[in-house]
């Protein structure tokens, strides 16, 4: 017999333990990665969270055949659909608000409403960061909700 056949198959310690710091530091990789923040993409998603709200708003104002507002605290970056929970935006985003006099309810708390034959008070909500602002507009004879940069 030689003396390959008498040794045992199987690993040695040593190929155990770089297997093991091997799949260690593949793991810190994974758990520690956090995808790049992009402004412009931040603020667009905040953008687009208005802006669906807004539509949710004015789709059950014709569909229940009822006024529906959608109310923003501008102090607490939040907005709400009727009588829905308070809806939270990033703190670190700026917000600004423009709408119709007769919709304020607080110095840092307006609405905008839609009415049951879809138009609406109409109004602008600007989000945004050191970098980038994107304006939310309604439409007061329409009730369109648009989305668009500010230069």
């Amino acid at each position: 017999m030689n003396a390959i056949s008498h040794r045992q198959a199987g690993f040695t310690l040593i190929e155990l333990i770089v297997v093991i710091a091997i799949l260690g530091l593949a793991l810190t990789l994974i758990v520690g990665y956090k995808p790049p923040w992009s402004s412009g993409l931040g603020v667009r998603a905040a953008a687009g969270q208005l802006a669906s709200a807004l539509r949710v708003a004015r789709s059950e104002a014709i569909a229940r055949d009822v006024p529906v507002s959608v109310v923003i605290d501008l102090a607490a970056h939040a907005y709400r659909v009727g009588q829905e929970p308070d809806r939270r935006l990033p703190s670190a985003l700026t917000m600004e608000l423009l709408t119709v006099a007769s919709e304020r309810r607080t110095a840092v708390q307006s609405a905008i409403r839609f009415n049951p034959d879809g138009s609406s008070t109409g109004g602008r909500i600007t989000v945004g960061d050191a970098v980038r602002k994107v304006a939310v507009g309604v439409d007061w004879l329409t009730g369109r909700v648009s989305v668009s940069d500010v230069r």
